[in-house]
């Protein structure tokens, strides 16, 4: 195991690791986008990434599952505004539909790595709040 992966848990969760993939591509898009929504978009999509890295981070610091559990719930939330407002920045015309698809897919797989590890820290959650963490399905499945 590498010497920095020793140094905090959250190193170590492929959700985390997903979240700054996420993060560095929002950075890029955004870099692009007009200046008026620099205090706008462009910041609440930097900041809904970001939140992403930062929730893991904070609940794997935590001294119950059921507390992590609460932060990996935070950071599923978080991507979601990423995936939200990628739609908003593709009806502005801000970027593409290749780039809007490559965000989508991003999110999707932090999704699905926050409802993974979310499942093995809530194994007692009720359905309902397991099926609300579940990753996103084609409608036609």
């Amino acid at each position: 195991m590498p010497e920095e992966t020793k140094r905090f848990r959250f190193l170590r969760l492929e959700v985390w690791q997903e979240g700054r993939k996420l993060y560095r591509l929002v950075s890029g898009l955004v870099r692009k986008f007009p200046r008026e929504e620099m205090f706008g978009l462009t910041s609440q999509m930097r900041r809904s990434a970001r939140s992403v890295c930062a929730n893991i981070a904070e609940g794997s610091g935590r001294n119950s599952d059921k507390d992590f559990a609460q932060f990996v719930e935070i950071a599923y939330g978080s991507a979601a505004e990423v995936a939200s407002d990628a739609y908003l920045a593709f009806d502005e015309g801000y970027i593409s539909e290749a780039e809007r698809d490559q965000l989508l897919t991003a999110v999707e797989t932090v999704v699905s790595k926050a409802s993974g590890l979310y499942r093995k820290l809530s194994p007692t959650a009720s359905g309902a709040q397991r099926s609300a963490l579940r990753a996103p399905r084609d409608a036609g499945s």
